[in-house]
């Protein structure tokens, strides 16, 4: 995602942030992956005034630039605010800068569908969550930009989202990494242009394909609309004490079992 997308990311973090209005979570450290200079901060910080958020910053956006943002939404998200890298570090890394057990909420908004490997980042995300934390995501799904799939020309060219997981996919994905209670969701949103400079600069910011040629690309033949296709989902970290089952067969350390006392 770059900026000109900017005002999608904020219309979806507003829409996970409503399907959080049902869900009771005693929270003091949250992280927002990929964070960036949006209004979610705010409304993170009026939802849970005492959280510390631990922001890593999504490409092209600096710490100082969250910062400002910060001070300029809430004095408190400033004062309660660490930086934990970049995205381009993540994915250099593989790990988040954060110790194991050491949030409570774990917010991601569009990023999973430029992942390689997602589950490799739901398992990092139940390494630092607490007992009884949540993860929260959304992602651009395989039905998005299915306009496009025609216009394979040489002036042209697409990208598959790197991982075209349907919702079905991520609650499994969910389930193999030990969450618990997965809930999925997903809408259709219509993007209508009006100008097809406009409709090219939301797939390059979207990172649905790129213009190699702008001289020899028609206009004409571009669609007037965008479909995106949007899943959300969330699921509960619980039981982080039980052993990982493997082959079917769940192995218990003898630490875990307890005498029972009258």
């Amino acid at each position: 995602m770059t900026a000109p997308i900017r005002w999608l990311q904020d219309e979806i973090a507003d829409r996970m942030l409503q399907k959080l209005d049902i869900v009771k979570l005693d929270v003091k450290n949250i992280l927002v992956v990929p964070d960036f200079p949006g209004s979610h901060l705010n409304a993170l910080t009026k939802r849970f005034p005492r959280a510390i958020i631990h922001s890593i910053a999504e490409e092209g956006v600096s710490q100082s630039q969250l910062w400002r943002k910060k001070a300029f939404s809430n004095l408190r998200t400033l004062f309660n605010a660490n930086s934990s890298g970049s995205i381009a570090q993540y994915l250099s890394s593989g790990k988040f800068d954060l110790p194991d057990n050491s949030v409570d909420l774990v917010f991601s908004d569009l990023l999973l569908q430029d992942l390689a490997d997602p589950k490799h980042f739901l398992s990092e995300s139940w390494r630092i969550l607490r007992e009884g934390g949540l993860i929260v995501f959304s992602y651009l799904g395989p039905d998005t930009a299915k306009e496009l799939r025609s216009l394979a020309s040489a002036p042209f060219r697409l990208k598959n989202l790197r991982s075209p997981w349907d919702m079905h996919d991520m609650g499994d994905a969910l389930m193999a990494e030990r969450f618990s209670d997965p809930v999925m969701d997903m809408e259709y949103l219509t993007l209508d242009y009006e100008k097809p400079e406009l409709l090219v600069a939301d797939i390059e910011a979207m990172n649905l394909g790129v213009v190699v040629d702008a001289s020899s690309l028609d206009p004409s033949l571009l669609p007037q609309k965008l479909t995106l296709e949007v899943v959300y989902g969330h699921a509960w970290a619980l039981g982080k004490h039980l052993s990982k089952a493997q082959n079917n067969l769940a192995y218990i350390d003898l630490n875990q079992i307890g005498r029972k006392t009258r």
